[in-house]
């Protein structure tokens, strides 16, 4: 894995851009005194309030509060993550860069790759030319008319720069091989299939339409084909390579990202043909997965672009199956603020087909009222039950709580479980213990039964901090004791030298595993500016998290803030030795619920806790 890159190589990349240069390139700036100012490119405005110092190289909009240096401007604007931003930058200012703790050796292995795999962009370039050079010949009139029957213009045409495969078998072969690109770089790069047992080779796609498949950059990585004859496959990727990974690029998103406008929601379909054809009608914000089902890593790329992702599948049995492998996949990255919502088509249709139908409103109609997260996985768990029954009624709660388990933290888990709570009749605490535990619904009774009778044995215990969630107060004016901290380490990063050493005295609760995440990353990499530390957690929900910490002004004067936090720390420690005993009387009440048989000395011990706690 790559090292980090270090701090020092961050502050020379920003010295040497021009902030007004890299703003100036993207939007239209205006000289106003020492200042440059613009329609601010985040939201929706009639007057300039979008400011651009040369002399602070920082931008900030009075109107939507949007701020930052040049690498945050590229990271909102372009919607790259931190590393991308930064390579962004480099290539712009003609810089490598490093990564802390690679040798000479590794350095000139990376270089030696990257030398590689832009050799390996360059041939798919020359590829893409070659087919959108076929499709206007005379050799290409069946894939013309196929295009024409599809409704695409040329102006659609041309900017997914679709092309068309010769029916030859070495048509694409003989091209490259006359610029001297070699066979076997051409079967690494999935131009050319090779049989192993012969070592004759041919060309992968042939009598087909090509559709370019694009990196972030706007680099061909790869190609799909659409065949025309009878030919099997009706649709032909190109396989895995130095350079393609389907398992993170998703057809049509850079298309969708140079857009002048910028997308409220992202549509995600099966193949190329739907994306081309909504782009023709007007709905240009739809991607296609290439041939897999849709990972993490794609829902990633597209909620760094938008906070809406909408699935949208065929409304058979594989449509709804695939739609519940998308739901698994969704959940966990559910962060406070993001939506998903899942559209099933009429039987027998496809996108395509559908909007020629119904043309654009009324297909963007159904995207609106697709329905949501929530209600796609209640339908789901309740799929085949009748919730009348008690038997039924667990199962779909058991359902629903395994959909729950893998949410984030935040205001959507919290709203599924009220819901669950109503639907089932279960009480909220009870679903929310056994969403901790794993434990199924069915046990619910006999567990509530038992907490409540140790809760009257021992009496009221006051709950420690830490046991907390601080995402549940986000909004709330109290922070936790690892809140504060933390609200005080993102204003100044180097209060990490007044924490201790080590990890042992970092509260366990979610903001406190945060600030362990914060604190070594400060010190791995000597941050001091609350912009790059906030920019390594961009499109996450720590970052968020730490972008609502940072907006809210620490009332803890700066020279104090030092002792303030050696303060927190120390009353950390004294809390957690007081929950010691607690912790301990649940572990052993814990082991005797389950039918273990304590020893003569455990059982003395855990009487003499309920004793001590009583007083």
């Amino acid at each position: 894995m790559a090292g980090r890159i270090p701090q020092r190589f961050i502050d020379d990349l920003l010295a040497r851009t021009d902030i007004v240069d890299v703003i100036g390139s993207r939007v239209q700036l205006k000289k106003t005194g020492r200042n440059h100012s613009a329609l601010c490119p985040f939201h929706q405005e009639k007057s300039p309030s979008f400011t651009v110092s040369a002399d602070k190289q920082f931008y900030h909009c009075f109107g939507c509060g949007a701020s930052g240096n040049a690498l945050r401007f590229i990271m909102e604007f372009d919607r790259l993550n931190f590393p991308e931003a930064i390579e962004a930058l480099a290539g712009r200012a003609g810089m490598e860069v490093p990564r802390e703790g690679e040798s000479d050796e590794q350095r000139q292995q990376a270089r030696v790759e990257a030398k590689r795999q832009e050799e390996g962009v360059n041939l798919l370039e020359m590829g893409t030319r070659f087919y959108q050079q076929q499709l206007a010949s005379s050799a290409a009139q069946q894939a013309h008319e196929y295009l024409a029957r599809r409704g695409l213009s040329e102006d659609i045409v041309s900017r997914y720069a679709i092309g068309y495969a010769p029916a030859g078998w070495d048509a694409l072969k003989r091209h490259l091989s006359d610029r001297g690109v070699d066979e076997n770089v051409q079967v690494e790069y999935g131009l050319l299939v090779r049989k192993e047992e012969t070592g004759r080779s041919w060309d992968r796609f042939r009598d087909r339409v090509i559709f370019p498949i694009r990196d972030w950059k706007g680099r061909t990585i790869g190609f799909g084909g659409r065949v025309l004859g009878d030919e099997k496959p009706k649709y032909l990727n190109s396989p895995e390579s130095p350079v393609f990974h389907k398992g993170r690029e998703l057809y049509g998103l850079y298309e969708t990202r140079t857009q002048s406008r910028r997308p409220e929601r992202m549509l995600i379909v099966e193949g190329y043909m739907d994306v081309v054809a909504l782009a023709q009608h007007g709905v240009d914000y739809a991607v296609a997965t290439l041939g897999t089902a849709t990972t993490d890593e794609h829902l990633r790329r597209l909620f760094r672009l938008v906070d809406e992702v909408v699935f949208c599948f065929d409304g058979d049995n594989a449509g709804r199956q695939a739609a519940h492998r998308a739901l698994n996949t969704v959940l966990p990255l559910m962060i406070d603020g993001r939506q998903a919502r899942f559209l099933f088509l009429p039987e027998g249709e496809d996108p395509d087909s559908l909007i020629r139908q119904e043309g654009r409103e009324a297909f963007e109609q159904r995207i609106v009222r697709a329905g949501s997260l929530t209600e796609y996985l209640f339908d789901h768990a309740g799929e085949g039950r009748d919730l009348r029954r008690i038997e039924d009624r667990e199962r779909f709660a058991s359902a629903v709580l395994e959909g729950i388990r893998r949410l984030p933290q935040g205001l959507l888990k919290s709203l599924l479980m009220r819901e669950l709570s109503e639907r089932t009749g279960l009480e909220r605490g009870t679903l929310e213990e056994l969403a901790e535990r794993g434990t199924s619904p069915a046990a619910a009774t006999s567990q509530a039964v038992s907490q409540q009778d140790s809760v009257n044995e021992v009496g009221q215990q006051d709950r420690p901090a830490t046991q907390t969630s601080s995402y549940r107060r986000q909004g709330s004016t109290t922070l936790s004791i690892s809140g504060r901290i933390l609200h005080l380490v993102v204003h100044s990063p180097s209060l990490v030298e007044a924490l201790p050493q080590g990890e042992a005295w970092c509260p366990d609760d979610e903001d406190g595993q945060l600030l362990g995440e914060v604190v070594r990353l400060i010190r791995a990499g000597g941050y001091r500016s609350s912009q790059v530390l906030l920019a390594h957690f961009h499109g996450s929900s720590h970052g968020n998290r730490l972008l609502a910490l940072l907006q809210r002004e620490p009332l803890i004067p700066g020279p104090l803030r030092h002792r303030e936090i050696e303060v927190l720390v120390a009353h950390f420690e004294q809390q957690r030795q007081r929950s010691s005993p607690e912790r301990e009387l649940k572990a052993l009440q814990d082991r005797e619920r389950s039918g273990e048989k304590l020893t003569r000395e455990e059982a003395g011990r855990l009487w003499q806790l309920i004793c001590e706690l009583k007083r």
